[in-house]
């Protein structure tokens, strides 16, 4: 599988049209905690009173992560749409697609997950929680984009040939109306911090960024670029557009590509050396592949000035521990 795919990469394949604007159904634990991190600070070059980690890998369902803000519109959709199956793609330790299986098993539906690359034996990290939350898991090896999008198509033509309505979701779950999710993430770190001068967050299919400047304007906000993507700031200035009374200059945006390293899929020397830092100073666990790259950016704003020694700064912890027990990179951090 590419390791860069559009935001967009699934088609909409509803069988019958879909309110706009359904209200969001309640699949998580909010508000998520925001907890001090003194000794991450001082590590990273900040004051010891100044950083903040936003627990989002806490939101309660699956296992937790930022996706379920997101799933919380677009399953609305789907229900509105009187779905009875859900589908979406990802690559094969996809966080997106591990919360997608369990929203439908929260809500009554099916899910079919699309991977794009050869199928695990034995299935391990995301890919055994796929299968235990009973999603039917579709392998496509050498997926480009388009031959991802195609066999979506397919998959949701199954369901519908076998009687069933399926609701396609689009790649990472990131749409203008799912962002919706991490505009209420904004307002409501501001309830819990009402002094904010960065948010730091992984950036991977956009939605979650997009909320959060959205909410809290595009010069509080930093998205780590993880590679997910081929054209972040077209990606994340598409979702922007799309959501009412937002009007965001693409010059404005704050993306840092300095993380990306040798791809999506690998890990990074520096992310490597976030994961140890978080855990051996907060006992805070990231993932290989979006939270340890979004902390190895936060510490290079710091040590380059972006990141003032005072400035009071979250750190948005978007889950996907699971992902890392099916890591390749994983014998190398123990």
């Amino acid at each position: 599988m590419p390791e860069n795919l559009p935001s967009g990469s699934a088609r909409p394949g509803n069988a019958q049209p879909v309110d706009p604007e359904p209200v969001p159904v309640s699949l998580g634990t909010w508000p998520t905690p925001v907890e001090p991190a003194p000794r991450l600070a001082a590590a990273a070059g900040l004051a010891a009173d100044v950083l903040w980690i936003k627990r989002d890998d806490l939101s309660g369902l699956g296992g937790g992560g930022n996706k379920v803000r997101k799933l919380q519109y677009t399953c609305a959709q789907a229900l509105a749409a009187g779905a009875t199956t859900l589908v979406t793609s990802g690559a094969p330790q996809s966080n997106h697609a591990r919360l997608t299986a369990a929203a439908a098993a929260r809500l009554g539906l099916r899910a079919v997950l699309v991977l794009g690359g050869e199928q695990h034996a034995p299935s391990q990290g995301n890919l055994a929680l796929d299968h235990l939350a009973g999603a039917r898991l579709a392998w496509l090896p050498g997926a480009t984009p388009e031959r991802l999008r195609d066999e979506v198509e397919r998959q949701a033509q199954q369901v519908r040939d076998d009687g069933g309505v399926p609701f396609v979701i689009p790649f990472g779950g990131s749409s203008s109306f799912s962002a919706r999710g991490y505009a209420d993430c904004g307002a409501e770190l501001l309830d819990q911090l009402p002094v904010i001068d960065h948010v730091v967050v992984a950036f991977g299919s956009g939605g979650t960024m997009a909320g959060l400047v959205a909410s809290l304007g595009a010069e509080r906000v930093i998205g780590i670029d993880t590679g997910a993507v081929a054209g972040p700031r077209a990606t994340l200035s598409e979702l922007l557009d799309g959501m009412p009374g937002v009007a965001v200059r693409r010059a404005d945006l704050r993306i840092d590509g300095g993380q990306v390293g040798a791809g999506y899929s690998a890990l990074t020397p520096d992310a490597a050396a976030a994961m140890r830092l978080a855990a051996r100073s907060e006992g805070i666990f990231l993932d290989p592949t979006y939270t340890a790259r979004a902390l190895a950016g936060l510490i290079a704003c710091v040590a380059d000035g972006r990141i003032g020694h005072r400035d009071r700064t979250v750190f948005l912890h978007t889950g996907g521990l699971p992902g890392l027990f099916g890591h390749p990179a994983l014998p190398q951090l123990v």
